[in-house]
């Protein structure tokens, strides 16, 4: 039986990809048709990766029941030495992540019905989304760097696609953008780290590539430098793909795109895919000590600095997408410790909670767009808003259930896995542990001032108080969104207590079972001391807060917008390739083209002229002939005078 299902595998990406081909053939043959069939084309491809889920769900029943790592593979390119193959890598860690994949994947597909449902690109969103999930598996079950570069890119493309779905909007054409470029970066990174590490190990293949590299540095046949340059290269592509410093601006542009995507990419897939490569490739970065320690202060300042900018936004979605960066930056600061498992495990149980903050705050916007319409900037607006928890109530509970979740409140999901990496910063590098401590701090205030600016207190929409009076409108909930988030709370609630510090026990009490008990009570009291600060100064307004904005303008406003690093980058690296492009652009017109335009200008002429000569006329050709002869012949007596 394990046989066959592992002999199987290959399905799980074929089924949503082949769903979105079909969809996006019809989309291009048969236009007008493929749209008047929306609901079938929904419920093929929902179908398609609901069984890609099933088929992911008896893996990892296998993969628990004791069975090992399986791989298959054929020959992709033969030439020479170089030897490319293309097939599939089935262990516990691509195990985790498809079943991740295929049920948030699952869940936005059902939200997205409803979201979606007046949008003219319904069926090209869902093709979109299907195509998106496809890549996604394909990338995490590949067993060697080509393949994984392969799919890595198709994500890239997908999520371009994706955030720039409406291209009317100027904001979403410029987000994909700016997501395309900055990803670029790091992919060109990736690439180039490759590369490197095949030149000096000959291999693609995860293990051997490790495994060479230990006898090469064992026999001092090869330095620590070449591979550590080459290992930092191959770090900007996983550090560009989950928004880490220095390339993290182009996660909160990204919220441009349907608030779906949002909850897919930025919360359960492609932002993970970067802390899923890590993983797949510490075999290879833990005997490479530089690497391991980049790896953990890129974290940790990027946890710090998403914290610290999520503290002053406005836009609930951006606010949401800063605190993911801040997440994603403990996952990495765990890879770099070495606390592998921990970091794995708060990919999982924050995917959850934030696809389920993601999808309630789709919720929000879905129930304010009657008061203030289809302005963003308006429906995403955390001032505007207050008290909706009284006419969402299943949106406002479980986007509570979230919030504490993320902000490592016992016994939901986050706390086990964030206290995971607290305790192991802790035992390897005191300093990380700090900043990571005033993290989980930073996140209890900002968490908890999203939540209360948006479900409780009064409605502060000021004028439109009075259209709700006129019209009887109150902001509802949608019963097919809600369900959805429903679903999501499950594992927001449970998932943790899969890999508590007491399930790996055998006899006795572990020190590490110490160490996380002791860990929890002081961040659990950073993080209750944020939210009873937020609470005070958001819920209550005996804090005054907003006095500190104005006591320390500039800091406000730095963090509010995003200490300008935005600015730096526009005014340093923007500006200068767009003044080289208009350069480039300058001298393509006026002297690449002005050469070929004035070689066919005077082909242009010489044509013409000999069009003249060669008109096909007898007479013509014999009078021509007879002025020629004329004129030599008077011409030879003149040259033979001395």
């Amino acid at each position: 039986m394990n046989e066959w299902l592992y002999e199987s595998a290959w399905l799980v990406p074929i089924l949503p990809c082949f769903a979105s081909l079909v969809a996006g053939g019809g989309l291009l043959v048969l236009r007008k048709a493929t749209r008047s069939l929306r609901g079938w084309h929904r419920a093929y491809l929902m179908g398609s990766l609901a069984t890609s889920m099933v088929l992911t769900f008896l893996l990892i029943q296998g993969q628990l029941g004791g069975s090992g790592s399986y791989r298959w593979a054929i020959d992709w390119v033969v030439s020479g030495h170089l030897r490319l193959q293309v097939g599939y890598l089935v262990d516990p860690l691509s195990v985790m992540m498809l079943v991740l994949i295929t049920t948030v994947g699952l869940v936005v597909m059902a939200y997205s019905h409803k979201y979606m449902a007046y949008d003219q690109g319904y069926v090209r969103f869902f093709a979109y989304l299907s195509l998106f999930t496809a890549s996604m598996l394909g990338l995490v079950l590949s067993p060697n760097l080509a393949q994984v570069y392969v799919f890595w890119e198709l994500v890239g493309m997908c999520s371009y696609l994706l955030i720039g779905f409406w291209p009317n909007r100027l904001g979403a054409a410029k987000a994909c953008q700016k997501a395309f470029v900055t990803n670029r970066i790091g992919d060109f990174g990736l690439l180039l780290g490759i590369l490197g590490l095949y030149w000096a190990t000959g291999s693609l293949e995860f293990g051997e590539i490790a495994e060479r590299l230990s006898r090469l540095f064992a026999s001092q046949a090869l330095g620590f430098l070449f591979p550590t340059l080459c290992c930092l290269l191959l770090l900007l592509g996983p550090l560009a793909k989950s928004a880490q410093v220095p390339l993290h601006v182009w996660l909160p542009d990204a919220m441009e795109g349907p608030t779906p995507i949002s909850a897919l990419i930025h919360a359960a897939t492609m932002v993970a895919a970067g802390v899923f490569l890590i993983a797949r490739m510490c075999p290879i970065f833990q005997q490479l000590s530089t690497v391991m320690e980049t790896m953990a202060w890129v974290g940790a300042i990027t946890s710090l600095l998403g914290a610290s900018i999520a503290l002053t936004q406005t836009d609930l979605k951006k606010g949401l997408a800063y605190s993911t960066m801040s997440q994603l930056g403990y996952m990495v600061l765990a890879m770099g410790i070495g606390s592998y498992e921990a970091g794995l495990f708060h990919l999982v149980t924050h995917a959850y909670s934030k696809a389920l903050l993601f999808l309630g705050a789709g919720s929000v916007i879905h129930g304010m767009e009657p008061f203030v319409g289809w302005d963003p900037a308006k429906s995403q607006n955390l001032l505007l808003m207050g008290g909706l928890r009284r006419f969402m109530p299943i949106t406002g509970t479980t986007f509570l259930l979230g919030t504490l979740s993320i902000c490592g409140v016992p016994p939901l999901a986050c706390f086990w896995s964030k206290d995971a990496i607290l305790a192991g910063a802790w035992a390897t590098h005191p300093n990380l542990w700090a900043i990571a401590w005033v993290t989980a701090g930073m996140t209890g205030l900002y968490m908890l001032r999203i939540y209360l600016l948006t479900f409780e207190g009064h409605f502060r929409g000021g004028s439109l108080l009075s259209y709700r009076s006129q019209h009887r409108a109150l902001p509802q909930e949608d019963g097919g969104m809600t369900s959805c988030l429903l679903v999501l709370a499950l594992p927001t609630v449970a998932i943790g207590w899969t890999n508590t510090p007491w399930s790996h026990l055998r006899s006795g009490p572990s020190p590490s079972l110490v160490a996380f008990s002791s860990m929890a009570v002081s961040s659990v009291g950073i993080a209750l001391l944020g939210g009873c600060l937020a609470f005070l100064a958001y819920h209550r307004a005996t804090l005054p807060l907003s006095g500190l904005s104005q006591q320390w303008p500039q800091l406000h406003r730095a963090s509010y917008n995003r200490w300008h690093i935005d600015e730096l980058y526009d005014k340093s690296w923007v500006r200068a390739n767009q003044a080289l492009a208009e350069g480039a652009s300058v001298l393509d017109r006026w002297w690449i083209d002005g050469v070929a335009n004035g070689a066919g200008l005077i082909g242009l002429a010489s044509g013409q002229a000999n069009k003249a000569w060669q008109g096909g006329n007898l007479t013509s050709y014999a009078l021509n002939m007879a002025i020629a002869l004329v004129s030599l012949l008077a011409t030879v007596p003149l040259l033979t005078i001395p």
